[in-house]
């Protein structure tokens, strides 16, 4: 791979926004800080926050083993996704591929930024079809992206096609790991070294409880990181979000929470597996399981009706008839687990007015 080749053209030219707390570093309380147009009365809200955020990429990096200049941080994994796109795709010019039933935001986001995006279905069994993949591969492919573990589907997918997509393809490959934590499956990070091409995204919004916060880490080369804050927003991470997640990851209260919610998965498992309305129960290496039912729609409104939602992912290739349902607490399984027994006998008229 040659990172220069993959660069929008107008992104090599760039030069970061320098905000006025990436030129002046060493701060203290004892200060006078006047560059920054900052109302100067103290709340606790009033400076901008640090816009590297380096404490937090230093706890992040401890806890897996990575640089932290290999980390760059975003208003959620959606920011981070974006930034690939406006770093390396060229509008109306470059394509990307995306492998269905998947992550809908690539898609979201490849039209947004005026982006091909040519979808690769799975295979029956939700692993990626390799040779058409890199069949559909041309000179304008900037970006493959694996959602591992995927969603909807709950599935990992396997180390050789993952590998042979990275060995093959000259240019990015994007493994979404927002559900890493909940798989068997050890990260793409120990690897991260041996390919420059690929990019790894995690989020802190699944196994560490913090979706409120919005924040996404990406992991890739010093060199792909270089380029993609050129384009960062300056203070894309506040302030209570960097000092909350800071505390709450030195906490470590996530592999206690990971196992429990494995323990619930397992159980609303055993559960569904008894219920003649579930035609499949799909393998899971996330915080959620997808089910093949017998109608859908109904099955969905009849949650709906007695006050649970779940996703139809119905509208998905290869997902006709399916529903998500993602992992509650102990007690919101048990609640699930008693509604799916009055479920077996229902009659559809009692639900369709």
């Amino acid at each position: 791979m040659n990172l220069e080749n993959l660069i929008r053209e107008n992104v090599k030219k760039l030069s970061p926004y320098s905000s006025a707390r990436d030129e002046f570093e060493q701060f203290t309380k004892q200060m006078i800080y006047l560059d920054a147009n900052e109302n100067p009365f103290t709340n606790g809200m009033n400076r901008y926050p640090d816009p590297q955020q380096k404490e937090l990429k230093a706890v992040i990096a401890d806890k897996n083993n990575v640089s932290k200049d290999t980390i760059l941080l975003g208003n959620g994994s959606d920011e981070v996704l974006d930034l690939i796109f406006r770093a390396f795709c060229e509008p109306n010019r470059d394509n990307i591929i995306t492998l269905p039933p998947t992550y809908g935001m690539y898609g979201v986001l490849a039209n947004i930024n005026a982006i091909e995006n040519r979808e690769v279905l799975l295979n029956e069994e939700f692993q990626p079809n390799v040779e058409a993949i890199l069949n559909a591969v041309d000179n304008n492919t900037k970006i493959i992206f694996l959602c591992s573990p995927n969603n909807p589907t709950g599935n990992s997918f396997t180390d050789s096609s993952v590998i042979k997509i990275l060995n093959q393809f000259k240019g990015l490959v994007v493994i979404d790991e927002a559900y890493i934590d909940f798989s068997k499956d050890e990260s793409w990070l120990s690897v991260l070294k041996d390919f420059p091409n690929l990019i790894i995204t995690q989020t802190l919004s699944k196994a560490y409880a913090m979706a409120g916060l919005r924040i996404g880490i990406l992991y890739a080369s010093r060199e792909i990181i270089s380029v993609l804050n050129k384009i960062k927003p300056p203070y894309n991470i506040n302030g209570l979000s960097q000092e909350t997640a800071v505390k709450k990851l030195l906490q470590s209260t996530m592999p206690t929470q990971v196992r429990k919610i494995l323990v619930e998965r397992n159980k609303l498992i055993e559960a569904l597996s008894k219920c003649e309305f579930v035609e499949k129960i799909y393998p899971s290496d996330a915080n959620f399981i997808l089910i093949k039912v017998d109608d859908a729609n109904f099955r969905y409104q009849q949650f709906i009706e007695n006050g649970v939602v779940v996703r139809n992912r119905s509208n998905q290739p290869l997902c006709e008839n399916c529903l998500r349902i993602s992992i509650g607490t102990k007690e919101e399984t048990e609640q699930i687990i008693e509604l799916l027994k009055t479920f077996n006998n229902a009659e559809k008229s009692i639900i369709y007015r």
